[in-house]
């Protein structure tokens, strides 16, 4: 069989595929090699088309709920509660929104959730980084220790700390405040493990060099850490604003005043008032989900980057 390059035709080809088709030995065999490839590729496909096909349905199976919620807050009074249960309204009607917020003074509590919920994130992403920083890179007595000691915090339940909690919110005279909501959330043992465990990554080369041109340790952090950890300060930053936000127990606890109330203290009062009213809940868990939805997606993007950050750098 003829060696010549078979891109160059004429009885080279002809030789090259003959040799492909007897399988002599020392022959090429480019047939056989596309069957095998264009295999490979079906059934690569196939599974790539499988598996989207599985993650739509699964998508779909978790808006299912969300989407009947929105669905049902715009029926007329009832027809969420019929048999068998109706997914689209039959007349779309904005009654139970307007109820809301003219009736049961929603927009109050609206507001109660927000002031406290961005306050609470603001305040522990400050506080939280500049631990997390300082237990990563700055060098100081018992630093390893306190830290050590400090994550054992993580294996202890919430409900353990609510008692020791209320008594001293009590002390300071901040029961039924807007403070007494705000303080206890202002750090956390996860946002600072979290932030240092980010902050090991950034050269020590770095942060020596800032220190070389004068600049402060407060310099340091606001110029030199704080673009650095960015990603994983937006993880923080959603899991923060959907914990307080979401947060039930420790406002029940500590608020007493209905002109304090968050929204789900609220809405948990609503539905023993309103328990048959199934629309007016549906109207109001929209509007407790909506802020949710927007700081996500406002956030998504650094939150894929810090979430993605432990396996790039590993």
């Amino acid at each position: 069989m003829s060696r010549t390059n078979p891109r160059f035709g004429g009885k080279a080809t002809e030789d090259y595929q003959l040799g492909a088709v007897g399988g002599a030995a020392g022959s090429y065999e480019p047939a056989g090699g596309y069957e095998r490839v264009g295999s490979a590729r079906t059934r690569r496909r196939v599974s790539q088309i499988i598996l989207y096909t599985l993650l739509i349905i699964g998508a779909l199976i978790a808006l299912l709920p969300m989407l009947w919620m929105l669905s049902a807050s715009f029926m007329p009074t009832g027809e969420a509660s019929t048999y068998p249960p109706h997914l689209f309204p039959s007349r779309v009607t904005f009654a139970h929104y307007r109820e809301l917020f003219t009736r049961l003074n929603l927009g109050r509590y609206l507001f109660n959730s927000t002031l406290i919920a961005v306050t609470v994130t603001a305040v522990s992403l400050v506080v939280n980084s500049m631990a997390g920083y300082a237990f990563a890179k700055l060098r100081f007595r018992g630093r390893d220790r306190t830290f050590r000691m400090l994550s054992l915090g993580l294996v202890l339940p919430v409900q353990v700390a609510m008692l020791p909690l209320f008594l001293l919110m009590k002390n300071l005279h901040l029961i039924n405040t807007y403070w007494g909501v705000i303080i206890p959330g202002m750090a956390s043992i996860f946002g600072i493990f979290l932030i240092r465990q980010y902050a090991l990554s950034i050269p020590d080369d770095m942060l020596d060099a800032a220190r070389i041109d004068g600049a402060s340790e407060l310099r340091i952090y606001w110029a030199v850490v704080v673009p650095g950890i960015l990603p994983i300060l937006a993880t923080l930053a959603i899991w923060t604003f959907l914990a307080t936000w979401n947060d039930f127990m420790w406002p029940l606890i500590v608020l007493s005043d209905e002109a304090h109330y968050t929204l789900p203290v609220a809405l948990a009062n609503l539905s023993g008032e309103h328990v048959q009213d199934t629309e007016l809940m549906m109207a109001g868990s929209v509007l407790t989900v909506i802020p949710v939805l927007a700081v996500f997606l406002f956030l998504q993007r650094y939150y894929i980057q810090g979430v993605m950050a432990g396996s790039v750098k590993g």
